[in-house]
């Protein structure tokens, strides 16, 4: 059993010093925001602290302040000590994902008042200096000593946290030209740069020049050494934007301010298009905060009631996403909303035809099993209850919705009532065609981009 215990005021020396290092993550800002009710979006909201400085430092000095205390109240003095001030001065923003040293000092000592005075300094990962000041206390006159609580995990789950590794298995790869269409807002135009600065992609904006500038100078974005390929208006930028791909002169196809049925329809042209012998389908990549690993979705918004055939290759493609991001036979859940196949519910049927389309090679590289209830598919004591025996249940990498209604409320209620965060992808025509909503952030539209990214790299491997 561990202990705590403290040092009294006649055990204290000027001189002795005692410290923690901890890192900032982003459950702890949210942790704390949740428990001061400090919720200045520059310390909680990643997207606008995104919009405002991009990788810009984000200034956390009461986090640090609480490190202070934490140092006083558990290792020196430790416990029975009362703090009597804190004067802290912010020298440097702490980060997220900054290591900060906090550091204390005995400076001097009052008999008369068992009062203790310290010189406090907090230093970063760098030796730079965030934070320093002073803090008094009236140490313990008693022993004190104490099994020490074991603490429940405390924390929120880590948004986007997924993502970011996502993003980071892109750092050893080439950038792929990527043609933006009409990027005439802050989050597409924004989200392009930031994914150019990260190295991930070389956009080229196609789209009406002058709204494109006007955005650009309105959010204070540089579009310095970025083309620009004039279109008139967003139909004009899409087909332009085929074009380009189909010219060689781009290899990734992304949304920016444009319904996706206007982006789509140059791309299933029959004749001037996209298409391939396999049938296109988008795949949702999310970030479920209390699910152990990523959950892929599809198809959620191109295949509106796809038959039995395009179910094959909306499984194939979400099985080829999972091999290029590293997930080597993945988990398939053909959902319905019965467990059993059911001859008046032909989904359930479908789902049966796909697991035997795995049996003999018309599926390849995964594990499937269906038909499956969303509950059986996500949950391990759901699939137990109900007794199925299955690899995939209650472990899905990736869910085959019904049809797309069905897809897209899965999608939805994950983001919005389960704190998801969404990247989205099309696969099946001749490039990668990164498909976000037109609401979604900046951390979402750098995932997509990271998927269509690793989806080229790993597409060449393949051709070699």
């Amino acid at each position: 059993m561990q202990y705590i215990e403290n040092r009294t005021f006649d055990e204290i020396a000027v001189g002795d010093t005692a410290s923690i290092v901890r890192t900032l993550k982003t459950g702890d800002v949210a942790l704390f925001a949740a428990t001061s009710a400090e919720v200045n979006p520059a310390h909680v909201d990643d997207d606008f602290a995104r919009s405002a400085m991009f990788h810009g430092t984000i200034t956390h000095g009461m986090w640090g302040g609480a490190l202070v205390s934490a140092v006083l109240g558990t290792e020196l003095p430790g416990p029975g000590t009362v703090c009597l001030d804190q004067s802290l001065r912010f020298r440097h923003p702490v980060g997220l994902g900054d290591t900060v040293d906090v550091r204390l000092t005995v400076t001097a000592k009052d008999p008369a008042s068992r009062q203790v005075t310290f010189e406090c300094r907090c230093t970063n990962q760098d030796g730079t200096t965030v934070i320093d000041g002073q803090a008094t206390v009236i140490a313990p006159a008693e022993k004190i000593r104490r099994p020490r609580a074991v603490m429940p995990a405390a924390g929120l789950p880590e948004p986007g946290a997924r993502y970011r590794d996502l993003v980071a298995a892109t750092r050893d790869l080439p950038p792929v030209r990527t043609a933006v269409i009409h990027p005439c807002d802050a989050l597409s135009l924004g989200g392009a740069i930031e994914a150019a600065s990260q190295g991930m992609i070389v956009p080229v904006l196609v789209g009406p020049r002058a709204r494109i500038e006007a955005v650009a100078s309105e959010t204070g974005l540089s579009l310095d050494g970025i083309e620009i390929v004039e279109a008139p208006h967003s139909h004009a930028a899409a087909e332009r934007g085929v074009a380009l791909i189909r010219e060689g002169k781009a290899g990734v196809l992304m949304k920016g301010k444009l319904h996706t049925d206007e982006l789509m329809a140059p791309v299933v042209d029959r004749d001037k298009g996209l298409r391939t012998e396999r049938r296109m389908s988008h795949i949702f990549a999310l970030d479920v905060p209390h699910y152990p690993k990523p959950l892929f979705v599809t198809d959620a918004a191109i295949n509106i009631f796809p038959d039995l055939d395009t179910k094959r290759d909306i499984v194939q493609n979400a099985i080829d996403l999972a091999h290029a991001l590293g997930i080597e036979r993945p988990k398939v859940a053909v959902l319905a909303a019965v467990e059993t196949v059911y001859p008046k519910m032909p989904s359930t049927i479908e789902a049966a035809a796909l697991c035997k389309m795995l049996d003999r090679g018309q599926i390849t590289g995964g594990v499937i099993d269906g038909p499956l209830a969303f509950d059986n598919a996500v949950s391990k004591s759901a699939a137990a209850a109900k007794g199925i025996a299955s690899e995939v249940a209650g472990d899905a990498d990736i869910l085959v919705v019904p049809d797309l209604e069905a897809g897209n409320m899965i999608a939805k209620q994950l983001v919005h009532l389960a704190g998801a965060e969404a990247a989205g992808i099309v696969l099946g025509a001749r490039v990668p065609i990164v498909l976000t909503s037109r609401s979604d952030g900046v951390t979402s539209r750098l995932a997509s981009c990271a998927m269509a990214q690793l989806v080229t790299a790993h597409q060449a491997r393949l051709a070699r």
